[in-house]
């Protein structure tokens, strides 16, 4: 699968997420006005990276022919993978985000209807 990442500390998005649990979600993303695309995000403090401030970390499922820099992003967290981890090398921890994405992304296909969510269609 292929990967793009916004990762992010702005505080807008730590704070709506300042609710969940430390983890790996799975949902919903979408970059400006662009299409709904399969997503997995990680809320917390991305300990492989001794990180000392939270963040939010979306990982979406799609090639981009460019970068994304200044657009919106929404993402509509739908559930749970896991804790968040420390690994012992930087291929254990590719290894475990492509799982992590197989995972997603066999969970949103029993969500594919959330895709025409007003969330989407209709922001704020």
């Amino acid at each position: 699968a292929v990967v793009s990442t916004q990762s992010t500390g702005d505080e807008k998005a730590v704070l709506a997420a300042s609710h969940l649990s430390t983890g790996i979600y799975y949902g919903w993303a979408c970059v400006g006005n662009g299409p709904v695309l399969k997503a997995v995000t990680s809320v917390g403090w991305n300990p492989q990276y001794n990180n000392d401030h939270k963040s939010v970390e979306v990982h979406i499922i799609h090639e981009f022919g460019g970068d994304f820099y200044g657009e919106t992003l929404r993402f509509m967290f739908l559930g749970y993978i896991r804790d968040e981890v420390s690994f012992d090398s930087l291929e254990a921890l590719i290894d475990r985000i492509n799982a992590d994405v197989s995972e997603g992304s066999a969970a949103l296909d029993h969500h594919l209807d959330l895709r025409e969510d007003p969330f989407f269609t209709n922001p704020v």
